[in-house]
């Protein structure tokens, strides 16, 4: 492709971009699908159990609007259970973690603004708060490129390898090192303090914080004995661990 004109490589770029968009959705479509119907189907038989036994003592239609109530207030980020658990929704370490994740454009959407001013509050503490974190970025990259090219520079100078394949064994390196330390480490802390997390969930969550993806469907939980302090710290390192790679990688 590099023989290319640029006004004739654009094009191609684009139908293989696009083709690759399709063969995602296909594949997840085939992988994901018969879960979701099943689980459709399981929640329509709890639903005609429950009006069955107890639909004489409703009104119509106010299971769906009560339904319809709690899943929207699920939707932004507010509980509707009544065990007060999740009460705590914009505490001080909860609202911090939803700073992080606006400053490190992850963006879980388990939390939203609910008033005007909130929202407001939000699109200029990211205009203002985004270029600080990459000028924070911009530090470490300095900082730690130094450190990093180490190993790559001594490798270079006792073995002599080929310009392309040094620099094929520094990205295996750096990838090795991002994988490790984090992906699977913070994984294995995660998936040791969540009773009910398994390991690959765990793993799959770090991935999604540290490609600043942030699908929201998996959030740390309180750990098993863990003391709220530890929690929400740990919430915030696992958040803040994510911006180390790029801060490598970034220029």
């Amino acid at each position: 492709m590099g023989a290319l004109r640029p006004w004739a490589r654009f094009p191609l770029l684009v139908v293989a971009h696009l083709l690759a968009l399709g063969i995602g959705a296909a594949v997840l479509q085939a992988l994901e699908g018969p879960p979701a119907l099943r689980l459709q189907a399981k929640l329509r038989t709890e639903l005609a159990t429950f009006q069955a036994e107890y639909g004489a003592c409703l009104p119509p239609g106010a299971l769906e609007e009560l339904l319809g109530t709690a899943l929207a207030a699920q939707v932004r980020g507010v509980s509707s259970r009544g065990d007060g658990s999740e009460a705590g929704n914009w505490d001080l370490p909860s609202a911090l973690l939803f700073t992080a994740s606006i400053l490190t454009t992850t963006g879980y959407g388990c939390m939203a603004p609910l008033s005007a001013g909130g929202k407001a509050f939000c699109v200029v503490y990211a205009a203002l708060g985004l270029p600080a974190s990459l000028a924070l970025l911009a530090a470490l990259r300095r900082c730690l490129l130094p450190l990093l090219s180490r190993p790559g520079a001594w490798v270079a100078a006792y073995w002599r390898p080929a310009p392309a394949r040094a620099a094929l064994l520094g990205a295996a390196g750096l990838g090795l090192l991002v994988a490790g330390a984090f992906v699977l480490l913070p994984a294995l802390v995660l998936w040791g303090v969540q009773g009910d997390r398994s390991l690959l969930e765990a793993i799959y969550f770090c991935f999604s914080s540290l490609s600043t993806i942030g699908l929201g469907d998996l959030l740390p939980g309180h750990g098993r004995g863990l003391h709220p302090v530890l929690y929400h710290l740990g919430r915030l390192a696992l958040l803040g661990a994510g911006t180390l790679p790029w801060a490598v990688v970034w220029e």
